[in-house]
């Protein structure tokens, strides 16, 4: 398990607007943009009633994290979610409930 990248994907899922920030480029209408790939700082901004620089801190953790992917165009970044840091902490959720002990039934 790659014990750096799975911490830095749950520290960025520690946080309640990184998961609304996750969950709306999950649930976007595709059309929200005008360009229909991706979600721009503007709307993700306007989504969790946040200042700029209060949302583009948040968005450069999720994509530092893998979680999202970021495309510059102008001035505006429109980001898309990225299924690779996705998947790490799924993998991660996956291999530690495989260890967990099953109970045991009692002998009759």
């Amino acid at each position: 398990m790659d014990f750096d990248g799975t911490a830095a994907v749950f520290k960025a899922l520690g946080d309640v607007h990184r998961l609304q920030a996750l969950h709306f480029l999950a649930t976007a209408d595709p059309g929200c943009c005008s360009t229909g790939q991706g979600v721009c700082t503007c709307d993700v901004q306007e989504r969790l009633g946040l200042s700029q620089p209060t949302t583009s801190h948040h968005m450069k953790i999720l994509v530092d994290a893998g979680l999202v992917t970021s495309e510059k165009r102008g001035r505006w970044t429109y980001y898309t979610l990225s299924a690779q840091g996705l998947h790490l902490a799924r993998t991660a959720v996956t291999a530690l409930l495989a260890a967990v002990p099953q109970p045991q039934k009692e002998a009759v």
